[in-house]
């Protein structure tokens, strides 16, 4: 029989520097010493930092917030094209002018995300080769090389290919944005991309409903919507030349001085003899030297080489589907339904497109708060169960709407609801949740491979519902209430939970505790997978 394992008995995480030493009485058996080293190191960072409590607004912090800020910005300029394209479906001069109409428009609002389904084979790759300020400083270029194009266009050939331009550039930033602020961030610090995406939405959205205003300008209207497209890419490719590469990228490209340069100055105010700096960088190259850093840009195998592996790509791909089937995207049709519903009105069309960007946005901020409260499973299941109700609803009201306003008016209101419900879980999810799972070999390139896996749903998403709905009614939206339902029982029976867990960078505890326990009882799992890994000394 292999050694024993002796570990002193942890019930909970203490408060006083007292949990080093008992942290520090080890004796590792071969097979899982891995695991233990990890998990020892992780429970000491997370504690270092529960008791330095530094000021989140010393010196440091501030400089590394400014820096936060411009992979933030890498957000805004996917949420400025969600509801650009949307609002300006409502512009009869717009679809005069390039003569958009049923016929084609689906085709038109497609390309976007088949621009982002073309960038995603090489978002990943760049990010990993190159680094994560090269990802976003490329990406940027595409994207105002998209939006200029969009902006001075004169014939819909030109209008397409800005889109399909600016959908290969949003991708590359994308990747690398969010995988900047999470691999930058202060440990146990807020590293939340997903608000800076309302940024872009409310702008453009109520830009739009503010330039209807304006007499006599008809082309004004809508091509200073899209010009305005490029501004949060230019901002980035100003000041990504002022910031640093992140200290994981330089430790697995070797560098390790200068990965603890960046710690030191950022995470340890300058102390060079910090605990959490130490801690951070052991941590960094335990993490990073067992898996090795991928090199082999056209390599995806390492998504799939594992069952632990597997299982974290089989996360992001539900999070991928089921946060892009959910309804018809309102960011592109929302006129469209408002139409449907006898609202045809250019400007109120025009208005309600710009009330489900704030009204999303206050959403998503309250989850975001709460998330971190009860946990990204258990909203992630409540909020697509009441997406399946408020579909159910909006499928009703569609069905009896002929000759009567009162019942369309209702399932206008209803799409609120539905985006309330959506925004409160799924919006901070989608950022949050496969940062979480992805380790940092996989990060860029799980990125990239999800953003991928968004855009194929997204193309369908896009694509089909005009041609649907216009032979089925509303029989359609009975396809998204079952999907919704099915998203509700597969994260209740396969999610594992990510709040505040300290295990979760470890490939092979998440691959033990995937064997012994279900992910419905996982709140039990983490604690029964410690206590066999960890077990008293005799």
């Amino acid at each position: 029989p292999s050694p024993k394992c002796v570990v002193s008995r942890i019930h909970k995480m203490p408060d006083s520097k007292d949990s080093f030493k008992r942290l520090d009485h080890i004796e590792i058996s071969p097979p899982i010493q891995h695991v233990q080293e990890e998990f020892t190191e992780s429970a000491r960072l997370t504690q270092t930092v529960l008791l330095e409590s530094p000021d989140p607004l010393r010196r440091s912090f501030l400089k590394l917030y400014a820096i936060l800020f411009v992979a933030y910005l890498c957000s805004a300029t996917n949420g400025f094209d969600a509801n650009t394209f949307g609002g300006l479906s409502a512009i009869n001069t717009f679809d005069t002018y390039f003569g958009i109409t049923p016929n084609n428009q689906d085709l038109v609002a497609a390309l976007y995300v088949i621009g982002n389904v073309a960038g995603c084979l090489f978002a990943g790759p760049c990010a990993d080769q190159y680094g994560r300020r090269a990802g976003m400083t490329i990406g940027s270029v595409i994207c105002i090389i998209g939006a200029v194009m969009q902006a001075t266009a004169h014939n819909l050939s030109a209008l397409m290919g800005g889109r399909f331009i600016l959908g290969v550039g949003a991708v590359l930033v994308q990747t690398a944005g969010p995988a900047y602020v999470v691999e930058m961030a202060y440990p146990r610090v807020d590293r939340r991309i997903s608000s800076m995406f309302f940024l872009g939405t409310i702008v453009s959205t109520w830009l739009e409903y503010g330039l209807n205003f304006i007499p006599n300008t008809p082309q004004f209207t809508w091509r200073v919507p899209l010009a305005i497209q490029a501004v949060p890419s230019v901002i980035v490719l100003i000041f990504v030349w002022f910031i640093p590469e992140t200290p994981r990228w330089y430790i697995a490209q070797g560098n390790i001085e200068k990965a603890k340069e960046i710690l030191v100055k950022y995470h340890g105010d300058g102390n060079s003899d910090s605990t959490v700096v130490a801690l951070e960088l052991s941590e960094m190259q335990e993490v990073i030297s067992a898996g090795g850093s991928d090199k082999r840009w056209w390599d995806f195998r390492t998504l799939f080489n594992s069952r632990s592996a597997r299982y974290r790509t089989f996360l992001i791909t539900c999070i991928a589907f089921f946060g892009q089937w959910d309804l018809p995207p309102t960011s592109y049709y929302f006129p469209l339904m408002a139409k449907t519903a006898g609202i045809t009105h250019e400007r109120t069309q025009l208005l309600l497109n710009a009330l489900q960007t704030p009204i999303m946005m206050v959403a998503a901020l309250f989850g975001l708060r709460w998330m971190d409260r009860i946990g990204r499973r258990k909203l992630l299941i409540a909020s697509s169960t009441g997406m399946a109700m408020s579909v159910a609803i909006i499928t009703a009201c569609t069905a009896q709407q002929a000759g009567k306003p009162v019942v369309g008016a209702v399932g206008i209101a209803f799409v609120y609801v539905f985006l309330v419900v959506f925004a409160f879980a799924w919006t901070p999810a989608q950022s949050l949740y496969p940062t979480e799972v992805l380790t940092f070999n996989t990060r860029a390139k799980g990125l990239a491979f999800m953003n991928f896996l968004v855009n194929v749903a997204s193309v369908f998403n896009t694509y089909v519902p005009p041609v649907a709905i216009a032979r089925a009614s509303w029989r359609f939206y009975i396809f998204y209430i079952l999907w919704d339902a099915l998203g509700a029982v597969v994260i209740y029976f396969t999610f594992v939970e990510t709040k505040g867990r300290i295990w979760r960078r470890s490939n092979r505890y998440l691959r033990q505790a995937i064997r012994r326990r279900p992910a419905w009882k996982d709140e039990k799992s983490w604690c029964l997978g410690m206590k066999k890994i960890m077990r008293p000394a005799s």
